[in-house]
Order: C-alpha cells, then structure tokens, then sequence
C-alpha cells in the first residue's frame, strides 16, 4: 500500500554499522529514496575504522533526512549491537521504528509505506517483515536460503494463530514507547544476540503484532560467502533461544526433533532392512506432504528454485542444525562483528 493511500505517521529508520563503508555507499540510497513523505534514517556508526565516517559525511550533505549517531570504542569494553540499537532508539526523533542492517536493499520504493501501514490499527504495536538472502550458486547459498525461508514461514505461521515468537532485524518495526516501556533488552543485555527475536519473544502477543509479506515489503540481504562464517552466525543466531518463552522453547524443540526423528528411523529402517517399499513409502509420504505445504511459500517468497532440492536440503538443514546447536553447548563467548 503506498503511503499515499492513507497512513503517513512520521517514520525512523535505525540502521546500526560497523564497518560497513562499502554496504553504506551500496545500500543506503536504497533506504533514502523510498517513496514516503515523512521519515528519517538513523545510522548508528559503531566503532567504525574502515572510512564508514567519510561515506556517512557525504550522505548527509545530500540527504537531509539522514541523522549519524557515533559510537567511539571505549579502551576498556567492546560494545554489543544492543547498544547501537538503543542509541539508535534515543537519537530517533518518531514513535514509529523500522529496522535494518547496512548490508540491506529493499525490494521497492514502498518497503516503508508497506511495513508501517498496520499502524492504522491502534493496537499494532510490533510488524514483522521477511528479509531473504540473495541468490547465488552453490549447496552453502541454497542451505542459507532455505533454512532463512523455514525459519519465516515459522514465526509467520505462529504470529498468525497468536503466538507470536520472534521477528529479524533486517527488516522489522515496532513502537519507541513500547522499547521504553519494557525496559529495552535489559532482560538479556548480557548476550550478543536477541536485539531482535528476543525483544519480539518478550514482548509481542495475539493483539499487538501483525505481519507483512508482500513482494514489495521484501528486504534482500547478502549471504555468508564461507561455511565458517555461517557456522559463526548460526551459533550467535542460537544463544538467544535459550531465553525465549518456554511455550516457545517447546514448539520449536517439537518441531525439530520430530524432523529429525523421520530421518533417524528412516536410516535405521534402512540399516536394519525393513521392507524397503514400506519405508520409501512413508519417506515419499512425508515429502508429498512437505511439497504440498512449501510449494505456495516457497513462490510467494521468491524462492521456487528450491522446491525440486528440498529432498537434499531438509535433511541437511537438520544435520546442520543439530550440529550447531551441538556445538554451541562448548562455545561460551560470541560477538557480533
């Protein structure tokens, strides 16, 4: 809906970067020429090194709307992504917040008017949006994809039967009162993650949050390029479920270990040589059912060629999965960047 169907409540865009020179000269334009009459852009420079001061300074002489706030590092601690999103939070002039990263390109001029137009309804007080991964080639490109499409098609699900659970930061909204009233990310300040699921799982419910995902609301963002760098994310990305809502905790523990008790009886159907028609029987079962429930999602989210690897990809997503969660059991320290 563009805003010149109806809402146009004044907007800020937080964006937080460290380091991010390159990305900022990229995407930024992307952000200052949306088609909405009234908003600001917020970038949070933290602790940059990397000439992201030089590139800020030329935006602003040709953007008025954009607004710098500077974090200088401090010789004694390195500051955490929930403190450039609350200084973030306190330098931006409006009610309305919409969040993203620097390394971030909406998919149209309208992602502001798309995302900020539930607002017409007083009790909205949270929208979650969908941020997708760029599309190149190879196994470690088509696992991000999908393991990003499984996790939206997740938290939208469960927002839409009222049990809302977490959001992404690439591209999500809520109101500056609502960050104040409870109390910011204080509750989980100690942990590098959760600036944005945990803040959604502590705050969102059944009548405060709604979701968007037209095409134009989208948020394209750049994969990791190495596994290393993925297996890094995904642990930062699960510290912060510890801390969810323990419903939460068990829908999603649900969820994943009944998928990967499929694949477990089925190898050991294969091992122990149960009829092998029975067990491809149920395999291609479950895959028939999988294909009927992803097939609409997977067009609607831009992400139609996976449909025909989703026989590679679940089960590796779910190796991948266990393994990290495996893995973080022995990682005490995480950063963002």
């Amino acid at each position: 809906m563009p805003a010149e169907a109806g809402f146009s409540e004044p907007v800020s865009v937080i964006i937080c970067a460290r380091n991010e020179a390159k990305n900022l000269e990229q995407y930024l334009p992307t952000v200052l020429h949306q088609n909405y009459p009234n908003f600001e852009v917020v970038v949070v420079n933290d602790c940059s090194v990397d000439g992201t001061y030089d590139v800020l300074r030329v935006f602003q002489a040709k953007y008025p709307q954009l607004k710098v706030v500077t974090i200088n590092e401090h010789p004694r601690f390195k500051t955490a992504k929930k403190f450039a999103v609350t200084l973030g939070i306190k330098g931006a002039s409006n009610e309305i917040l919409l969040f993203t990263d620097a390394d971030c390109e909406p998919a149209s001029q309208n992602w502001i008017s798309h995302m900020v137009q539930h607002y017409q309804n007083p009790d909205t007080q949270i929208v979650l949006g969908y941020s997708p991964y760029k599309k190149f080639g190879g196994l470690l490109n088509a696992l991000i994809r999908f393991e990003t499409f499984q996790t939206a098609i997740n938290y939208f699900a469960f927002a839409l039967i009222g049990m809302p659970y977490m959001g992404v930061g690439r591209n999500l909204s809520y109101k500056k009162s609502l960050f104040f009233e409870g109390k910011g990310f204080a509750s989980h300040m100690h942990i590098p993650s959760g600036d944005d699921d945990l803040f959604v799982n502590q705050n969102a419910n059944s009548i405060n949050t709604a979701i968007e995902i037209s095409a134009d609301s989208h948020v394209f963002t750049q994969p990791k390029t190495t596994w290393a760098s993925y297996w890094k994310q995904k642990i930062r990305h699960l510290g912060a479920s510890k801390l969810y809502k323990p419903q939460h905790k068990v829908n999603l523990t649900l969820q994943a270990t009944s998928a990967i008790g499929f694949y477990v009886f089925f190898i050991l159907g294969l091992i122990l040589k149960v009829e092998l028609v029975v067990v491809l029987a149920i395999f291609g079962f479950r895959f028939a059912c999988q294909l009927f429930i992803y097939y609409k999602p997977l067009f609607k989210f831009g992400y139609k060629d996976l449909t025909w690897i989703l026989l590679i990809l679940d089960p590796f997503y779910y190796i991948y999965l266990g393994s990290v969660n495996i893995a973080r059991l022995f990682i005490k320290k995480t950063t963002w960047k």
